[in-house]
């Protein structure tokens, strides 16, 4: 089977991962969690598309019980390795995000990063990952994602896209599609071992009304969606056209 771009890129990438720009936020990030989770320890955690588990280290430094799944053996590697260094407990098992086997275990799940969504082939296997997410949840829950903001590309050129400084790797080619939604481009970037990698990339990039429907279809009934930025996790950033991400807040409440 051929692999996809996303299993490629992260195949050796965990160290220079951690090195990138759009990973440094991650002490604000988790105390924004935190309030969300009202300071609750005893609320089970599930983070999907965990990576190297920089949210999960922390959380579990602070006395959160996180489960951390990633499709990646690589970056779940450097995960276990993190965790052992400041000397805290997390499961960290690999997984098929579209494919998850847990059913009403967690109070609360986080997907940050794009860990998973929106990076798959089809429009179906995206939704697949937020049926997943939702099959973890207990009743009342909440589960809390970033994504790609469908309003930056209809409102910015494909140059100002291009040159913005939160697009990782050197790219030679880039088309947006209009109709699909999707981000086509082919870049490069470094792994572990300096070795220069030249992937395929497909991206869906998401309305924040296509969001919603979904998250409603799925049974969610307060759905919150914001401006996102890293390292500065907000209730107060208004959702723009020039937020590259959207900060998106579900919950599910007793019925």
């Amino acid at each position: 089977m051929v692999k996809q771009w996303y299993e490629t890129l992260f195949e050796n990438y965990a160290r220079t991962y951690d090195k990138e720009s759009f990973t440094q936020g991650t002490i604000q990030e988790v105390d924004f969690l935190e309030q969300e989770i009202g300071f609750d320890k005893n609320k089970k955690i599930l983070d999907i598309g965990c990576g190297t588990g920089r949210h999960a280290v922390e959380l579990a430094k602070r006395g959160y019980n996180v489960l951390g799944v990633d499709l990646s053996e690589s970056q779940l590697k450097r995960a276990r390795e993190k965790a052992n260094e400041v000397g805290v407990s997390i499961k960290f098992e690999q997984g098929d995000a579209r494919n998850l086997n847990f059913i009403n275990e967690f109070d609360f799940v986080i997907m940050l990063c794009e860990g998973g969504f929106p990076l798959m082939e089809t429009d179906e296997m995206n939704y697949a990952i937020l049926q997943s997410a939702t099959k973890a949840l207990k009743q009342k829950s909440k589960f809390i994602f970033t994504t790609l903001n469908g309003l930056f590309p209809l409102t910015h050129s494909t140059q100002e896209f291009m040159n913005s400084e939160i697009v990782e790797g050197k790219s030679s080619e880039h088309s947006f599609d209009i109709m699909t939604m999707r981000d086509i481009s082919t870049f490069e970037v470094a792994d572990d071992d300096g070795k220069i990698r030249t992937l395929h990339c497909n991206e869906r990039y998401y309305l924040p009304s296509e969001i919603t429907w979904q998250l409603k279809s799925l049974g969610f009934s307060q759905i919150d969606i914001y401006g996102c930025e890293t390292g500065k996790f907000s209730r107060n950033i208004k959702l723009t056209p020039n937020n590259f991400e959207m900060l998106v807040i579900a919950e599910k409440k007793d019925i």
